[in-house]
């Protein structure tokens, strides 16, 4: 399998996270910053959530980091939560935008 049809794989797996609070998908959120999947299958993913306060801040990593695991050829995960650059709704796609009424 190649890396760009591993990280589709994992692009897929991440669409079906949703943060509990918005009915969008954490990918269409724009909550994903960054997939990096590397040759060995090991996989970095860049994140944040939409607070700090956010109430799933230590269930959302955990549930990304098993769904991912679970992706055929995934060797490895390493979420890294980040709180820089803030999220806003600008970083929604725009199917998460129209699905939440704000276009």
């Amino acid at each position: 399998m190649s890396v760009e049809e591993l990280k589709h794989g994992v692009v897929e797996v991440l669409k079906t996270v949703y943060d509990p609070e918005i009915p969008v998908d954490i990918y269409e959120l724009g909550l994903v910053y960054d997939v990096n999947v590397e040759e060995s299958g090991a996989v970095a993913i860049r994140m944040t959530l939409t607070s700090p306060m956010c109430p799933v801040a230590e269930s959302l990593p955990p549930e990304v980091e098993e769904k991912v695991r679970g992706v055929p050829g995934v060797t490895d995960v390493k979420i890294d939560l980040v709180w820089e650059p803030p999220w806003s709704p600008s970083l929604m796609s725009e199917a998460a935008r129209l699905e939440l009424g704000m276009e």
